[in-house]
C-alpha cells in the first residue's frame, strides 16, 4: 500500500496518511477509521496502532479505575466508619496504608520500568499485574462491621497490595502510549482513557446502587443491615477488571521481543535506572517536572484518597448517600477526561496542567471550608433550617455547595491526570520512555507518603478530619508553582 508523509506537530515525527484512492476503498469497506490509524507513525517512531488497538489501550484504564472509584466512595468510608467505627482513626490508618504502598513503589517502580525497556514487550508484565489486581481487589469481602484486628489487618494488606500493583501497571500502561498513538493524538487518547475510566466507574456505581442499595431485597440476597453490599464492592470491580482488560491483550500491539534473557534484562534494567538517576543533571527539565509532579500528583491523589472518608465523616453520610455522591462526581470526572484532552490539544500539556492543578487547588481548598453548620467557614448555617430541596439527600445549602465544589475537584483532577501522562510522553527521550515513566511513578507513588503521612499526623494532632486535609491543599499549591520552571520540550538521551 502506498502512502505519503506529511508534517506533524513535532519535529522529527512525520505521520503517514493514505492516498485518496486507498482512503476511498477503506471508506467503502467501512473500515476507514481502523485503517487510517494503522498508516500513521507513532510518537515513538514505529507504526501506530489501529483505532481498535488505541481504544483497547484506553479501555484498560476503564478496567482499572472502577476499583479506585469504589475505594474512594464505598470502601474507604466502609473501612473507617463501619469496620473501625471511628472516622478520625480510620482516616489516619487509611493514610498509613497509602504511605506503606508509596514506600514499596518508591523502591521498585523505576526498576520495573527500566527492565521493561531492556526486555521488550510490556503486555506480559501487564498480564501479571492484572492478575494480582484482580486478587487484591476482591479482598474487601473479608471486612465486616466492628472488625477484629485480624480482619482489619487482612483487608489492610489487600488494599496496600492493590495500590502497589496498580501503580506498577500504571508505569507499563502509560509507557505504551507513544508506541500506540501519533504525537498529535497522544493528548486526546490519554484523555479518552481517563474518560473511559471514570465512565466505567460511573456505570458500575449506578449498577451498585440499583442492584444492592435501592431494592428492598438486594441482588444475590445480600443483607444491607450486615453491610454486605459494601463488602462486595471490591469483588465487583475485580470481575470487571478481568473482563474489561482483555481487549488490550487481544487488539493493542506490543513491542517485539529483544531476545534478551530475563536475568540479563533485570540486571541491565537496574543498571540503567541507577545511571538515569545519576544522570538526571543532564535531564534538568525532566527532573523539574518529576519534582513538581511529586507534589501536585500527591496532592491530587490525596484528594481522591481521602475525599470519601472526609465527606462521610463531616456530613455523616451513609452508603446510599455516598454512592449517589460518587455517581454525581464520576459524571464530572468523565467530563474531566475529555476536558484534559481538549486543553492539551489546544494549549499544550504545560498550560493544561497549570489550569487543572490550579482548579483542583481552588475547589478543594474551598470545600474544606464547608461543614454542616457553616458555609465558606465564616457564614453560619442553622442546622435546623428548612431543607433547600424537597428531598432529604443533599438538601442543605452546605451540602449542596460542598457537592458543587467536589464536582469541580473531580473535573479538574481527571483532566490533570490525563495531562500529566501526556506531558511525560512529550518531554522524555524515546529511548528511555518506560524508564522515565517508571521515574514518573516514583514521583507519583514513591512520594505518596507526603500526603498520607501528613494527613495522618495532622489528623491525629488536630483530632480533626479538616485539619488533616490542609496538607493536601499545600501540596497542590507547591506543585503548581514549581510547574512554572518546566519547559515543554523533548529531552535527548545521553
Amino acid at each position: 500500500m502506498s502512502a505519503r508523509r506529511v508534517g506533524s506537530d513535532a519535529p522529527g515525527t512525520p505521520e503517514l496518511i493514505a492516498l485518496p484512492a486507498e482512503a476511498a476503498i477503506a471508506d467503502a469497506a467501512g473500515v476507514a477509521q481502523l485503517a487510517h490509524a494503522g498508516l500513521h507513525v507513532s510518537a515513538e517512531g514505529g507504526r501506530a496502532a489501529s483505532r481498535l488497538g488505541q481504544w483497547a489501550w484506553a479501555l484498560y484504564e476503564g478496567a482499572r479505575d472502577p476499583n479506585v472509584i469504589f475505594q474512594i466512595y464505598i470502601i474507604s468510608p466502609f473501612f473507617a466508619t463501619v469496620m473501625m467505627r471511628d472516622p478520625v482513626r480510620g482516616q489516619a490508618l487509611w493514610g498509613d496504608l497509602t504511605a506503606y504502598a508509596g514506600y514499596a513503589n518508591a523502591l521498585l517502580s523505576p526498576f520495573f520500568g527500566a527492565i521493561a525497556d531492556k526486555g521488550g514487550p510490556r503486555k506480559p508484565w501487564l498480564a501479571l499485574f492484572t492478575a494480582l489486581m484482580v486478587i487484591s481487589f476482591a479482598g474487601t469481602w473479608f471486612g465486616v462491621p466492628d472488625s477484629t484486628a485480624m480482619q482489619i489487618f487482612l483487608v489492610s494488606a489487600m488494599i496496600a497490595a492493590n495500590n502497589v500493583v496498580f501503580e506498577f501497571s500504571n508505569a507499563f500502561h502509560g509507557a505504551m502510549l507513544p508506541a500506540v498513538a501519533t504525537h498529535s493524538r497522544m493528548g486526546s487518547l490519554s484523555g479518552l482513557a481517563f474518560a473511559l475510566g471514570s465512565g466505567c466507574g460511573f456505570v458500575l456505581l449506578v449498577f451498585f446502587l440499583t442492584a444492592f442499595l435501592l431494592p428492598t431485597h438486594p441482588l444475590f440476597g445480600l443483607s444491607q443491615a450486615a453491610h454486605e453490599p459494601e463488602r462486595l464492592a471490591g469483588p465487583i470491580s475485580a470481575v470487571w477488571m478481568l473482563v474489561a482488560a482483555l481487549p488490550l491483550f487481544l487488539f493493542t500491539p506490543d513491542r517485539p521481543r529483544t531476545g534478551l534473557p530475563l536475568t540479563r534484562a533485570i540486571r541491565d534494567g537496574i543498571r540503567a535506572v541507577l545511571k538515569t538517576v545519576r544522570s538526571l543533571k543532564h535531564y534538568r527539565n525532566v527532573a523539574h517536572y518529576i519534582g513538581a509532579r511529586s507534589l501536585f500528583n500527591d496532592g491530587m491523589t490525596g484528594v481522591l484518597t481521602f475525599t470519601g472518608i472526609y465527606a462521610a465523616g463531616t456530613f455523616h453520610l451513609g452508603a446510599f448517600a455516598m454512592t449517589v455522591y460518587g455517581i454525581v462526581l464520576i459524571f464530572f470526572a468523565t467530563l474531566g477526561g475529555f476536558l484534559g484532552g481538549w486543553l492539551d490539544t489546544r494549549l499544550g500539556s504545560k498550560r493544561a496542567l497549570l489550569i487543572s492543578i490550579g482548579g483542583t487547588a481552588l475547589t478543594f481548598s474551598l470545600s474544606l471550608t464547608m461543614g454542616p453548620d457553616r458555609i465558606l467557614w465564616f457564614i453560619p448555617y442553622d442546622v435546623h433550617a428548612p431543607p433547600a430541596l424537597p428531598f432529604a439527600l443533599f438538601a442543605t445549602w452546605p451540602q449542596l455547595i460542598f457537592l458543587a465544589l467536589s464536582c469541580g475537584n473531580a473535573l479538574f483532577i481527571v483532566a490533570g491526570y490525563a495531562n500529566t501522562r501526556t506531558m511525560m510522553a512529550r518531554i522524555a527521550p524515546f529511548e528511555k520512555m518506560t524508564e522515565f515513566f517508571g521515574l514518573m511513578s516514583l514521583s507519583g507513588t514513591a512520594t505518596t507518603f507526603f500526603a498520607p503521612v501528613s494527613v495522618a499526623l495532622l489528623t491525629s494532632w488536630t483530632h480533626s478530619q479538616r485539619g488533616g486535609m490542609v496538607a493536601v491543599a499545600a501540596l497542590l499549591v507547591l506543585g503548581w508553582l514549581w510547574m512554572f520552571w518546566v519547559k515543554e520540550e523533548r529531552a535527548i538521551a545521553v
